[in-house]
């Protein structure tokens, strides 16, 4: 008899402990639907570029994705299985990939109603042309560690091709210096190979361009030359820094204000002419560059005002101004709020609310616009630029006002470097769903 109590409540206890248990993860799982269901309303269920798509039938939901994104609310639990939440957010770190214990995640660009346009590249990141290939964000690849991996693994398949020795012609032109161009800048010193490596802007490419503030990686990353790399939460200053400090070490110039206006194909390789009329003989090329090849121009009166700028540098020494901030995205926000202290911000955006933001800039943007720290001016769009003044008008009754100025920053996005790239040779396709091929 006293087995009996005993195994019962044993019994009992087990059965508490698993209606507690099961209880809990549908609480957990009906917040997770919530929250998808947000996201979809939000206009952030979407995913933008490269997202992770779950194989449910794989899925055991250990949550070892959800725990290993860094960006945090993108992945989560719903019946016990894995699912995207604020899929927008993504920035392709992968993280989720490589922690499945049972490889039920894949990493995919596009969707099967959204396509993206992506260069045509084979596993060794050659593009259709042979001889020119392609690493970083332009491959579809944005995010830095993942860019700095595409530009080492591009210059060592080179290197495994066999690359002709000719005394008349490099061995290597990089073109763009940004994260993916840099390690292969770094990549192809190491393996004693006549590089030069031809960058528009400055060093850092797209990441020179951030606020001082933002944080540009979140995981630590193999530089080669360098090492691992385990800066978390790094700046860009701190980046840039790091950059510059082991590309000196190496005695490594990078050429900078060298925007790349034409790669023709010779008998020898290619000729690489830039914007100076400058012209390199190469046998290699890589193409580093980013997505946007170019800002996107609104079109109107007075834009070509020397007023006008299309990203931000040094917010901190701009003081006392009346400035326009035209756009709602992520790089228009992070502008306005690194302006607003010491600034009068107007913030001009088309639609009617903020969409595909990060939570912690939305969070920051309607408290500034709460506390009346900025102006924004929604479903609005600027037709003009005067020296002194900028007209708006208001999309909803086509009325125009005035606001007065001496500053604007326009974010409109950029334009795929499409010409330029046909031009070449390379050929484009809009791709759905395109699963990209990664190690685990």
């Amino acid at each position: 008899m006293e087995e009996i109590l005993i195994y019962g409540s044993v019994f009992v206890l087990c059965a508490i402990i698993v209606v507690i248990y099961m209880r809990k993860l549908k609480k957990a799982s009906e917040e997770v639907e919530a929250k998808i269901e947000q996201a979809k309303q939000d206009g952030l269920f979407e995913p933008v570029s490269l997202h992770p798509v779950i194989d449910l039938n794989k899925c055991i939901g250990s949550a070892a994705c959800v725990a290993a994104c860094p960006e945090q609310d993108i992945l989560g639990l719903t019946r016990g299985k894995a699912s995207l939440v604020n899929a927008s957010h993504c920035v392709g770190h992968g993280a989720c990939f490589h922690s499945c214990p049972v490889e039920a995640i894949s990493l995919v660009i596009g969707t099967e109603k959204r396509g993206v346009d992506l260069p045509h590249v084979n596993p060794d990141f050659e593009s259709n042309v042979p001889g020119i290939y392609i690493a970083g964000e332009l491959g579809g690849m944005g995010l830095i560690k993942n860019s700095v991996e595409q530009g080492q693994g591009a210059v060592e398949s080179m290197i495994r091709s066999g690359i002709p020795k000719d005394p008349a012609t490099h061995d290597l032109i990089i073109v763009g210096a940004g994260p993916a161009g840099i390690s292969a800048t770094l990549t192809a010193t190491k393996h004693k190979l006549d590089v030069v490596t031809l960058e528009q802007d400055s060093l850092g490419g797209t990441v020179f361009t951030f606020p001082r503030s933002k944080i540009v990686m979140t995981a630590p990353m193999d530089l080669p030359l360098h090492g691992k790399v385990k800066l978390f939460d790094t700046s860009k200053t701190e980046l840039l820094d790091l950059w510059n400090e082991v590309l000196s070490k190496n005695n490594i110039r990078i050429r900078e204000h060298a925007k790349v206006e034409e790669i023709r194909m010779t008998k020898q390789g290619f000729e690489v002419e830039t914007q100076g009329g400058e012209i390199f003989h190469t046998k290699r090329v890589l193409l580093a560059i980013g997505r946007r090849g170019s800002p996107r121009k609104l079109g109107i009166p007075g834009e070509e005002s020397e007023k006008v700028a299309y990203r931000l540098l040094e917010p901190e020494l701009i003081h006392d101004e009346h400035i326009l901030v035209v756009g709602g995205g992520d790089s228009a926000i992070e502008a306005a709020l690194s302006l607003m202290e010491d600034n009068q911000v107007t913030l001009s955006y088309r639609k009617d609310a903020f969409a595909r933001i990060k939570p912690k800039n939305r969070e920051k943007i309607l408290a500034a616009i709460n506390e009346q720290k900025l102006t924004c001016a929604f479903l609005t769009n600027p037709v003009r630029i005067d020296p002194d003044v900028v007209i708006l008008r208001n999309e909803t009754d086509q009325s125009e006002f005035s606001i007065p100025n001496q500053r604007v920053f326009i974010f409109a996005g950029g334009e795929l470097p499409t010409q330029f790239l046909e031009k070449t040779g390379v050929k484009i396709t809009k791709r759905f769903g395109y699963t990209v091929k990664k190690h685990h």
